[in-house]
């Protein structure tokens, strides 16, 4: 069971909370009788992280399309696109 802490005691005794949430687990701080945070140790907090993906996996993890989707996609115009006249000189 976490620890409860009110705000002024975690602020007077910060080094004992951090060693706590190192040693025995989260802390959690109240303010006026309400939970309002909690302190982790650094591993539990890695522990909770989402793993990092690859710019491929993220890219791959997008929404799968149908055959439908996928043939209308591929039923689009195979003509090259009209030429684009940049010249801004006139």
């Amino acid at each position: 069971m976490s620890a409860k802490w009110q705000m002024q005691e975690a602020k007077a005794r910060f080094a004992e909370l951090v060693r706590k949430a190192n040693t025995e687990g989260p802390q959690v701080v109240t303010h006026r009788g309400e939970d309002k945070a909690v302190v982790l140790s650094m591993e539990e907090y890695k522990r909770l992280q989402p793993p990092k993906k690859s710019l491929v996996e993220y890219l791959m993890s997008g929404p799968k399309l149908d055959d439908e989707i996928v043939d209308i996609i591929n039923e689009r115009s195979k003509d090259p696109p009209r030429e684009i006249d940049f010249d801004i000189s006139d």
